[in-house]
């Protein structure tokens, strides 16, 4: 069972943790537009969106950078290759804006700075998203590109506890984790088992190896061979997690939205149920939030089912920010700790085998 005074001590471990988050970095830009303001173009005749306010914010492998930083972790680094561009200017000055440390970000003229555009109308007071607009590097990653991710790695891997992995481009090798730089990874997990290596990957997430991951359910299944199952159950999720775990080596942290996280540690697979919540959510982030709610924990000496209860409780405050990926605060983690445990669902005690 983890009490407050528990929880507490693990979150106030969380200053003397460093990590790097190596991966792929969006900008996310929001255009909030007024429709009241529209205007018809004399040249084209097609509506001219007025865009009265702009947010940006760092996206992808930038979300977990950004609830690392709300929940106080020490030290962030970030590694990643961006272009010689507005955006890339853009989401550096947010990064530092949240304490992340950007020195080791690589610039090249060549390539763009991933981005979301995000046109977001007005109406009735809310903001309604439109169609987003992606900008993403279509062709594969220079080898001396790789090169200097691999170099920049090897050296920052002594200044942290954590490397956290965040392969966010569904295209082979156009992203920063390539198949060469994941190689790289899994043999730095595999020669410093005392450190904390962790991946999530949209795409590829059942190549890794020695490394813990973080899939949803449908890209555990994805990854094992097996087709996207709608209304996929919890006992599928569990032979799925067992597959996976057979072929990576390390723990398995498998989210399941509203069911919560399997902890698949060989045969044992362990059920943390979600927090619940109430109203209106919204899911975008959810998982980068989880992942800055578990490294973090594991860092600071909690166990692999602590850490993916307090991933569940970052989660359960991101998800009601509506219209933005959201951010938590170890203050409103413990806040719904206690709400969670008033309610009778008594925090984690592994009685609970899936």
């Amino acid at each position: 069972m983890m009490s407050r005074e528990r929880l507490a001590w693990i979150l106030e471990k969380f200053d003397d943790v460093s990590v790097v988050v190596l991966g792929d970095f969006f900008l996310d830009k929001y255009l909030i537009i007024d429709p009241s303001l529209s205007e018809v173009s004399l040249e084209t005749g097609l509506t001219a969106h007025q865009v009265v306010r702009k947010r940006r914010s760092p996206g992808a492998a930038g979300t977990i950078c950004n609830n690392l930083a709300s929940l106080g972790v020490g030290r962030i680094y970030a590694l990643t290759v961006i272009g010689d561009d507005g955006e890339g200017y853009e989401l550096t000055r947010e990064l530092k804006r949240r304490g992340v440390i950007t020195n080791y970000i690589i610039v090249d003229e060549e390539r763009f700075t991933p981005t979301y555009t995000k046109p977001m109308m007005l109406q009735g007071g809310r903001e309604i998203e439109m169609e987003r607009q992606d900008i993403k590097n279509r062709e594969p990653m220079k080898p001396e590109l790789e090169h200097k991710v691999i170099e920049v790695l090897s050296r920052l891997l002594s200044e942290v506890d954590a490397v956290i992995v965040q392969d966010q481009v569904q295209e082979r090798n156009c992203g920063v984790v390539t198949d060469r730089v994941r190689g790289f990874v899994c043999k730095l997990a595999e020669d410093n088992p005392n450190k904390i290596f962790y991946a999530d990957s949209r795409a590829r997430i059942g190549e890794f190896k020695n490394v813990m991951v973080k899939p949803n359910r449908y890209e555990a299944a994805m990854a094992i061979g097996r087709s996207w199952v709608e209304g996929m159950s919890i006992h599928d999720a569990v032979e799925f997690g067992k597959l996976l775990y057979g072929r990576i080596g390390r723990t398995v942290f498998l989210t399941m939205g509203e069911w919560g996280i399997l902890v698949v540690e060989g045969e044992r697979v362990t059920h943390i149920p979600a927090v619940p919540v109430s109203g209106e959510i919204d899911i975008v982030g959810a998982g980068d939030s989880v992942t800055a709610g578990i490294v973090p924990s594991l860092c600071a000496g909690a166990s692999c089912l602590e850490a993916a209860f307090i991933g569940n409780l970052v989660a359960s405050v991101t998800i009601k920010q509506i219209g933005t990926t959201g951010t938590a605060t170890r203050e409103q983690v413990l806040h719904n700790f206690e709400r969670y445990y008033e309610a009778g669902l008594r925090g984690v005690d592994g009685s609970e085998p899936a």
